[in-house]
């Protein structure tokens, strides 16, 4: 009798187990609890926020004056507040008695000269999101097969697995790529989401979980070790983004010596983060070595699940 009435406490903490995965992982908001619900961007006439989850119970609150990134930030004014989760609401507190509490999807927030000020949450959406394929436009993946990659693998919601590459090679090209990062709030650094859409399997562009960081190189929307973006044009884990891509390749001479580098304009979530920007040399990593030849987009598998949609080349 005694076995017969734990039975129910026994199978809710089986399942509430089932609902967190032992690495942190989430690849549905669904099952991502209320750390996610909280996670995200919030707005008012001051400004915006951008709040990160870090796990077991912690977060960080990133305030930009004028607007979110890309959206009025003034590329200057940006504080970072530690937050605690306390039963229902988080709690920030910061310096010179600023202090903020979020819930319910709205922060109100105390400084040294008054308040409570009030942010509401806000979703941001990439207007490029869902572009179509133009006139003489190569689709390598939209959601139908995986047959354009050598290694393409595609799960049961037809999204492509990032670890693959293009059977086909490119040159000269614009390219249109939307990817989806899993919500890890306990990882950090490059153990957050890791992937990279190659260029010519030579020029990576990073793609990490970046939400609330500070755009380096080797962060979302940078290439790796070369350049980093403008701006951190991140949005939350588990939202679709997009990346819009203008290439003109390296040139070479007859004797095989470079002329030329290589040119990318970049825009993520279609903010502008890198124009006219030369590549002097290929990235390190996985992909192969400049040189006069095209080649293939990789998808860089990392180990973490990193899914992809709707990609599309126009050659010129």
């Amino acid at each position: 009798m005694k076995w017969l009435t734990l039975l129910p406490l026994i199978l809710g903490t089986a399942l509430f187990a089932a609902d967190k995965p032992k690495d942190g992982t989430y690849l549905d908001p669904a099952s991502a609890g209320q750390d996610y619900v909280d996670q995200g961007e919030y707005k008012n006439d001051w400004g915006g926020a951008q709040v990160i989850a870090l796990g077991d119970d912690k977060f960080r609150m990133v305030t930009h004056k004028g607007g979110l990134p890309g959206d009025g930030w003034d590329k200057e004014t940006k504080q970072e507040t530690p937050g605690k989760r306390e039963e229902k609401k988080i709690v920030f507190t910061g310096k010179d008695e600023y202090s903020a509490e979020l819930e319910n999807g709205k922060i109100a927030i105390k400084t040294a000269n008054g308040g409570p000020w009030t942010m509401e949450k806000t979703e941001r959406k990439s207007p490029t999101l869902g572009a179509k394929p133009p006139t003489g436009a190569v689709v390598l993946f939209d959601g139908t097969s995986a047959e354009a990659w050598s290694g393409g693998h595609m799960d049961e919601r037809h999204l492509l697995a990032a670890g693959c590459k293009t059977r086909q090679e490119f040159t000269n090209f614009e390219a249109h790529f939307e990817f989806l990062l899993p919500f890890k709030p306990l990882g950090r650094g490059q153990d957050r989401g890791n992937s990279g859409v190659y260029l010519q399997d030579r020029y990576e562009i990073q793609v990490l979980d970046s939400f609330g960081l500070k755009g380096e190189n080797n962060e979302c929307g940078g290439i790796y070790t070369l350049a980093k973006p403008a701006v951190n044009m991140c949005f939350p884990p588990l939202t679709w983004q997009t990346y819009d891509i203008d290439f003109t390749a390296a040139t070479y001479d007859e004797s095989g010596k470079k002329t030329k580098n290589a040119v990318l304009t970049l825009k993520h979530n279609g903010v502008l983060v890198h124009e006219n920007l030369e590549l002097k040399s290929n990235t390190p990593g996985n992909g192969k070595n400049e040189g006069p030849d095209g080649g293939p987009f990789q998808l860089q598998g990392h180990g973490n699940p990193v899914y992809y949609r709707n990609i599309w080349v126009t050659p010129k």
